[in-house]
């Protein structure tokens, strides 16, 4: 029962990333067929103008540009910092949270609007506990 259940390859850290067969993997949002507004993960109902079931899967950009960052020094035994926490408003629509690599975390070097890209690598060796690798989106300086 077991073997059925082994995944073919890594498996997406979040529902709203997309890892398809034949393609690069995605971060998909939901838009409101009544207002626009666009949202992470499923939902059946718009919190902007209050539709319901007008939401349809909409694939988001992997470029935006960096909204808010935290620089974390302490966090959980296991988890390396200090790291930086963003948030990121993609083109196109869409506002998401993640960490954002590939730069010092020292202020100076770090501003706000600056651009970024999507990228997805390996969820820092996290495994299930069938062995299972896992699928993570940062953010990195685009330039």
């Amino acid at each position: 029962m077991a073997e059925d259940s082994a995944a073919t390859g890594p498996l997406p850290v979040v529902d709203y990333l997309k890892i398809p067969d034949d393609g690069d993997p995605y971060l998909e949002g939901q838009q409101c067929g009544q207002c626009g507004a666009i949202f992470l993960g499923e939902r059946s109902v718009c919190s902007k103008c209050g539709t319901r079931d007008q939401l349809k899967p909409l694939r988001l950009a992997n470029e935006g540009s960096l909204y808010s960052f935290s620089i974390v020094h302490r966090s959980f035994p296991g988890i390396e910092t200090p790291y930086i926490s963003a948030i990121v408003d993609l083109e196109g629509g869409g506002t998401v949270k993640g960490n954002l690599i590939g730069i010092d975390p020292d202020p100076e070097k770090i501003s706000f609007g600056m651009p970024v890209q999507v990228v997805y690598k390996d969820a820092l060796g996290r495994k299930d506990k069938e062995g299972n690798s896992y699928l993570s989106y940062f953010f990195q300086p685009r330039g």
